[in-house]
């Protein structure tokens, strides 16, 4: 089993910034494509952005230019650098982790990111 832990999330003014944090309880980033997901209350769950074991990157169009995932196997954690953000990027933020190789995939436990106007 793989547990995904969250941290980083909070209150923060428009125009701020955050960083997130996932923690895998297991060493799996290197065999794993990684994401960060987001769901507003009503709203499903929506991509945000994924990074593959070679590094490639790719954001939704709504945060491009703004947030930056990034990878660091030894410390088993990616991160979630979230710069310039809007009221509209208020949402319950989720880890994933994708062993395509194993079909197995796992999700945190999401951490509360709130932008206020």
């Amino acid at each position: 089993q793989v547990q995904l832990v969250e941290s980083g999330g909070g209150l923060v003014q428009a125009g701020g910034s955050l960083r997130l944090s996932c923690a895998a309880s297991r060493n799996i980033f290197s065999l794993s494509l990684m994401g960060w997901y987001r769901q507003a209350p009503g709203k499903q769950r929506d991509l945000v952005a994924t990074i593959t074991t070679g590094g490639s990157t790719n954001y939704t169009d709504s945060v491009k230019g703004r947030f930056t995932i990034s990878r660091d196997n030894a410390k088993n954690t990616v991160y979630l650098q979230m710069n310039s953000l809007k009221p509209e990027d208020t949402a319950v933020y989720y880890c994933n982790a994708d062993l395509v190789l194993a079909r197995a995939q796992y999700w945190g436990q999401g951490t509360q990111v709130t932008v206020s106007s």
